[in-house]
């Protein structure tokens, strides 16, 4: 019996000071995205984050996307505050990366101009709102008022890709976030907050492909709540529509 070719699914890696039996430092994905990708089908690749200086060739990006069918964008650490125009840096900003910010954001520019199946998690929704020319609001307000190691419920637009995916118009969201959507990138919606009105889900209506956003980290919960693995079901189903 031929075994159906699973989409390929690139996850721009991160960058790591180490891990377990490497001798060196790594490039890593989060296990639980890892599965919730092939739980649904796909097939997860890594991809090498290479931006000399912070900044990727637009060119050469397109080109490795080329290759694959979907795109998830990780949760990591913070976006470098001067990406969307801030004169400085707010103390709690943590694991800024040049690198990695500069791959991240062309990765999203490449994606949503090619109409590839783009899922963006946390830092990922982040990433798309700032590589649209969004800003971020660099600290919620100390930890009385972050989303870290929170769940909480999020309400969810009715009749967006988001709510299709999930089957839900409210979700129970698993969050890891001190830093939050602060002006929308262009073009960007709206399609999902939480009760004290933090931007939890971000689409982009006329988008030549299938493209959401959470700021939440579907992954912790996927293998017990259906709602948070089809999140990961329709990037790979929509990655299959796309071959």
């Amino acid at each position: 019996m031929t075994v159906p070719a699973r989409p390929l699914i690139a996850l721009p890696a991160r960058f790591s000071a180490n891990a377990s039996a490497l001798r060196y430092a790594a490039e890593v994905n989060a296990r639980a995205l890892v599965e919730a990708v092939w739980r649904a089908g796909g097939e997860p690749a890594s991809l090498h984050p290479h931006a000399p200086g912070g900044t990727a060739d637009p060119a050469e990006v397109a080109a490795r996307l080329a290759r694959f069918d979907g795109v998830l964008l990780p949760g990591g650490g913070d976006l470098a505050p001067y990406r969307y125009g801030a004169d400085a840096a707010h103390a709690s900003v943590y694991d800024v990366d040049d690198r990695q910010d500069g791959f991240d954001l062309e990765v999203a520019r490449q994606a949503l101009e090619s109409g590839l199946p783009l899922l963006a998690v946390c830092r990922g929704l982040q990433v798309v709102n700032v590589a649209l020319g969004g800003t971020l609001e660099q600290d919620m307000g100390g930890p009385e008022r972050e989303h870290r190691h929170v769940v909480h419920p999020v309400a969810l637009e009715p009749g967006s890709l988001l709510a299709r995916a999930t089957g839900a118009e409210k979700v129970d969201a698993s969050c890891y976030h001190h830093q939050r959507v602060d002006r929308l990138g262009g073009g960007l919606r709206v399609v999902a907050r939480a009760a004290d009105g933090t931007v939890e889900g971000l689409e982009l209506p006329g988008a030549h492909g299938w493209f959401t956003s959470v700021q939440w980290h579907p992954e912790d919960t996927a293998p017990e709540k259906a709602a948070q693995q089809g999140l990961f079901d329709a990037l790979v189903g929509a990655a299959r529509r796309a071959r």
